[in-house]
């Protein structure tokens, strides 16, 4: 669908959603860390939807926008991680694996959010308005879905290693836990060798195809 587009045309489409997918993200953990009684990162002032206090220059810029470039199709990023401090927790463990959900939750929700844009784009069809709709409706959708099926695999330091961890035996969890030091050459390692992209193919086209019809494409 982003095909037709010129080069500067999909950097356009692509900005916004791509910026707002990863920060919403990390305000999310934050959020959910305050209702639990962490205010790490409320003090820290990154409980904003200000990307400049969220922007981390390799994850949120310098990779989206090479993957962008390189057409790749497969488009994801991070921000600088809002600060978590367990020790504010009632339940540490239990508390920081539903802070890690947060994530990938409220991607799935803005994945929401715009495909419902895109399908006032649908509904709409006048061209100068709804291409422009359901082109950034379309990009939403995908960001946000790599987003959280991303995040939701088990691979520290990922959301899903989070989850898993609360989940599991306190000792097993402390050695898991300790994999994180080789979690992103991991992920790079998977990401390379394409594995990453075979393990999240098919979750990512079933999720596209529902949101895609809830966006009337």
């Amino acid at each position: 669908m982003m095909d037709d587009l010129t080069l500067v045309q999909r950097i356009v489409v692509w900005i916004l959603p791509v910026v707002f997918a990863i920060t919403v993200h990390e305000v999310a953990h934050g959020w959910v860390a305050k209702l639990y009684g962490d205010k790490t990162a409320f003090l820290m002032g990154r409980l904003t939807l200000n990307p400049l206090k969220h922007v981390d220059l390799i994850g949120t810029l310098l990779l989206p926008g090479i993957l962008l470039l390189t057409g790749t199709g497969f488009i994801f990023g991070w921000a600088k991680p809002v600060p978590v401090d367990a020790r504010n927790f009632k339940n540490p463990r239990r508390d920081m694996a539903i802070v890690a959900l947060a994530g990938p939750v409220s991607n799935l929700i803005m994945a929401l959010l715009w495909a419902l844009l895109a399908r006032v784009g649908v509904t709409l069809n006048i061209d100068a308005i709804s291409h422009p709709l359901i082109y950034s409706g379309v990009a939403g959708i995908s960001i946000n879905l790599v987003l959280a099926l991303l995040n939701l695999l088990p691979l520290p330091p990922l959301d899903g290693s989070r989850i898993l961890s609360g989940m599991l035996p306190e000792q097993i969890a402390e050695y898991y836990n300790k994999l994180e030091r080789f979690g992103f050459l991991i992920i790079l390692l998977l990401l390379s060798s394409n594995i990453l992209s075979v393990i999240l193919a098919t979750p990512m086209f079933e999720m596209q195809k529902l949101f895609f019809t809830i966006a009337g494409l």
